[in-house]
């Protein structure tokens, strides 16, 4: 028997683990799912997740949004029949080349002392070679033209001018021809102010079809 005790097994604790390069990639995950988090974002507000700031801006208002003002008087009313609404060979025309509807308005604008009266109509055809002619037919002299409003009668104002016999302006955009007719109340003239009254009352056309 020996006097010498058993030596204890020396326990050995294993080697610590190396945790910086762990700590970083974890952090470079982390960081990355961020960026990808927050790119992610702007695309959906950049493309329609919120409105921009231009879509939250009305559009103008045709009434008041050119170089001069103007007061609804009369309409708009609408009809399929052009026919039975227009005077002269356009009523003839329209018998051949039905419209899809007519659109017809009085407007009033006043610049210093004058005021004028303006009937808007606009015309939809079927298609953009029917609206062409349409304009060329009107532009004539002498072929008649859409009835305004204080023509047939539809309108009842008193000391209402005849819109025929004063300024006139055109427009066919793709199926729809707009036609302008003006005139001054009273005995007011002035050709190159009721010219430009009639150009401008074009834009019309987008409050009264």
């Amino acid at each position: 028997m020996s006097d010498t005790a058993p030596m204890q097994a020396v326990r050995q604790h294993p080697p610590e683990r190396r945790r910086g390069p762990r700590l970083l990639l974890r952090g470079a995950g982390l960081l990355a799912v961020a960026i990808v988090s927050g790119l992610v974002w702007w695309l959906v507000r950049s493309d329609g997740g919120a409105p921009a700031a231009d879509e939250l801006t009305p559009p103008p208002d045709p009434l008041t949004s050119g170089e001069f003002t103007y007061t609804p008087v009369a309409g708009p009313e609408r009809s399929t029949d052009c026919a039975s609404n227009s005077y002269g060979d356009v009523s003839d025309w329209f018998g051949e080349h039905p419209c899809e509807r007519v659109a017809r308005a009085l407007y009033s604008t006043e610049v210093g002392r004058a005021r004028a009266l303006v009937s808007v109509v606009v015309v939809t055809m079927p298609g953009q070679t029917e609206a062409r002619q349409l304009k060329v037919i009107t532009d004539t002299d002498g072929t008649g033209n859409v009835n305004d409003l204080v023509r047939d009668e539809s309108a009842n104002l008193p000391g209402a001018p005849n819109v025929a016999e004063g300024e006139y302006a055109s427009r066919a955009q793709g199926r729809a021809v707009t036609i302008v007719e003006a005139a001054f109340f009273g005995d007011h003239s002035d050709d190159g102010l009721l010219r430009r009254i009639s150009r401008d009352a074009l834009r019309l056309s987008a409050a009264t079809r």
